[in-house]
């Protein structure tokens, strides 16, 4: 059997070992449970252990999912460049299996966050699921699709995590209204000039189901500060 990997999700995990959110987590598990003495090769056995299942866990998986002692079987076949003890097609249905179960689970998690936030104090809701909550009202104009805007942003995942700010840079972005995400241009064209909302775009206004590669994953749902200064 040709030994390249079917499941390519899973083996980019090896490309995010010694990110620095990785290697802070373990630090703060550290702080909180003894320390063990462990030789070289235990020690890299480990690292590679907690950074591959903490990476499996943000990506969707649960420990319940996985039978540990086939995850070992099939980790040594694959390190060991050996026959693997399922066919292709096994090997590609499970695959199949695997990406439709997360994919649910992902969905799921943003209907589910979404249906709460709707309870909340302020939150407005716009065609196809976008929330709103206004932080500031302005009274200026406010911009057509084909509009360039100034704005200043900050961008999060429903965990809380950052991905992009232009507040953090210290400059505002300027863009036509029509060339970003929907669920933006559908806000952008309800605010005013002076207007702050939080936005809470459903994944389907938002990256969809491919993400946006490095930063937001499939079917996550986007959490945005956005002050519209200025149009131009």
């Amino acid at each position: 059997m040709n030994q390249r990997c079917l499941f390519g999700g899973v083996a980019m995990l090896l490309s995010l070992l010694i990110s620095p959110a990785v290697l802070s987590a373990q630090d703060a598990d550290a702080k909180e449970k003894p320390k063990v003495q462990r030789n070289e090769k235990q020690s890299i056995g480990y690292f590679l252990g907690v950074s591959v299942g903490q990476q499996m866990s943000q990506n969707g998986f649960q420990l319940g999912d996985i039978d540990i002692e086939s995850l070992l079987a099939g980790f040594k076949d694959g390190i060991g460049q050996s026959d693997a003890s399922m066919s292709d097609d096994e090997l590609r249905e499970t695959q199949t299996k695997i990406q439709e179960m997360l994919e649910t689970r992902l969905r799921s998690k943003g209907v589910d966050f979404l249906a709460g936030n709707a309870k909340e104090e302020g939150i407005k809701e716009l065609a196809g699921g976008l929330q709103y909550k206004v932080l500031t009202a302005g009274d200026g104009e406010s911009p057509a699709a084909t509009d360039t805007v100034k704005v200043h942003y900050t961008g999060k995942l429903i965990n809380g995590e950052v991905f992009d700010s232009s507040v953090r840079r210290g400059e505002p972005a300027t863009f036509r209204v029509n060339q970003v995400i929907k669920g933006w241009q559908m806000a952008l064209q309800k605010m005013k000039v002076g207007d702050k909302w939080m936005l809470y775009i459903p994944s389907d206004l938002a990256y969809g189901e491919r993400g946006s590669p490095g930063a937001i994953g499939p079917h996550e749902v986007l959490i945005f500060e956005v002050e519209l200064l200025e149009i131009q």
